[in-house]
C-alpha cells in the first residue's frame, strides 16, 4: 500500500524530514482508509474461487475509472496527462500487483497477503537506492533487512514444507512492482493526484482489455452470483475510488508524510477483517512477522528514532 509522488495504491516510503503529529482527524480518516486498502485483500479473496485474476483486475479498475473522473468532473478539475507516463504507471502501479496479489490469493489468505504487501516501503527504498534517486542511510538499511526478516518469518516454515510459496512470492512480487512505481511516480509531480488516479485506471482498463479476453475468455463464464458482484463493486468502488478520496483528504488535512502513516495499519486490518469475515486463522508467525516487519517501516520512516534523540537529548 505508497503515496504522494504521484499516488499508488501502496503507501510509498516516508520522506525523512520531520513532520508534525498526525490531528485527531487525521488519525480518523488514516483508520478509515485502512479499512478499504485493508479490506481489498479480503474482496480479492472472496473473488479467487469466482473470477479469473485478470477479470478481477479488469473489472476493478474498469468499474473504478467512471467514478473518479466523474468525481474530477463534478469538482471541476481540468488535468493534462502526460499518457505515456500514465501507461507506464498504470502497468507498474495496477496491473502487475493487482494481478500478482489476485492470483497469490488463491493460495495464500487475504490476512498474509497483507502483511506481506507491507514490505513495499522497504522495496521502494531499496529501487531507490538501486537507480540513483536516494541514498541508504543506515536507518534505511536497518529498515530493509528487519522487513525482509519478517518475510522469512512469515513464509519460512512454507518453504520448508513445499506450502503456499508461491502465492507468498506472487504477494512480494506485487510488493516489488509497487516499489517501482514509487521511482516512477516521481515523474507525475504537477499532475493532480486525483486526474492520476483516474488515468491509471483507465490505462489500466484499455491496456489489459485485451489480454484478458484472450488469456480468460470472460464470455464463456458462468453469469456473477450476487455476492461475486458485490465483491467486484466492493473492490473497484470502495477499495479503489472511494479509498482515493480519502487519502488526498489525508494529505490536505496532514500532510504526505502523515499519509503514509495509513502502512503501519493496512496490515492489521486485513489480519483482522480476513480473521472477521473468512473465517482465517491469526496464526502465530503472522503476528511475529507483522511485528518484525512494522519495526522494519519504523526504521525506515525515521521519525521515532528522531523523537527518542530528541527526548534523550
Amino acid at each position: 500500500m505508497l503515496r504522494p509522488t504521484p499516488p499508488t495504491t501502496a503507501p510509498l516510503p516516508i520522506a525523512s524530514r520531520a513532520a508534525e503529529a498526525p490531528s485527531t482527524e487525521a488519525w480518523g480518516l488514516l483508520l478509515t482508509l485502512s479499512l478499504p486498502w485493508g479490506g481489498s485483500f479480503v474482496f480479492y479473496r472472496l473473488l479467487a474461487g469466482s473470477l479469473p485474476a485478470l477479470v478481477t483486475v479488469w473489472s476493478r479498475v474498469a468499474l473504478a475509472a467512471p467514478v473518479l473522473f466523474l468525481l474530477l468532473w463534478l469538482r471541476g478539475d481540468r488535468a493534462h496527462l502526460r499518457w505515456r507516463d500514465i501507461a507506464v504507471m498504470a502497468v507498474l502501479n495496477n496491473l502487475v500487483p493487482f494481478s500478482l496479489l489476485a492470483w497469490g490469493e488463491t493460495q495464500v489468505t487475504a490476512g498474509l497477503a497483507s502483511v506481506l504487501n507491507a514490505t513495499t516501503p522497504a522495496f521502494a527504498v531499496i529501487i531507490a537506492a538501486l537507480f540513483g534517486a536516494e541514498a541508504l542511510s543506515r536507518e534505511r538499511v536497518l529498515g530493509c533487512v528487519l522487513a525482509f526478516a519478517g518475510v522469512l518469518v512469515l513464509i519460512g516454515p512454507s518453504v520448508l514444507a513445499g506450502g503456499d510459496v508461491l502465492g507468498g512470492l506472487a504477494c512480494l512480487g506485487a510488493a516489488c512492482s509497487y516499489g517501482f512505481a514509487a521511482l516512477w511516480g516521481r515523474r507525475l509531480r504537477g499532475t493532480p493526484p486525483l486526474a492520476a488516479a483516474a488515468g491509471q485506471c483507465l490505462a489500466s482498463a484499455v491496456l489489459l482489455l485485451p489480454v484478458m479476453v484472450a488469456v480468460d475468455r470472460p464470455w464463456a463464464l458462468p453469469m456473477p452470483g450476487l455476492g461475486t458482484w458485490a465483491a467486484i463493486l466492493g473492490l473497484a468502488w470502495v477499495s479503489t475510488a472511494l479509498a482515493y478520496v480519502i487519502f488526498f483528504r489525508i494529505v490536505v488535512v496532514s500532510g504526505p508524510q502523515n499519509a503514509m502513516l495509513v502502512t503501519f495499519l493496512t496490515p492489521v486490518t486485513g489480519l483482522l477483517l480476513g480473521a472477521l469475515f473468512l473465517g482465517e486463522t491469526i496464526m502465530a508467525r503472522m503476528i511475529g512477522g507483522l511485528v518484525v516487519i512494522a519495526a522494519g517501516l519504523v526504521a525506515i520512516d525515521g521519525r521515532l528514532a528522531r523523537h527518542l534523540a530528541r527526548w534523550l537529548a
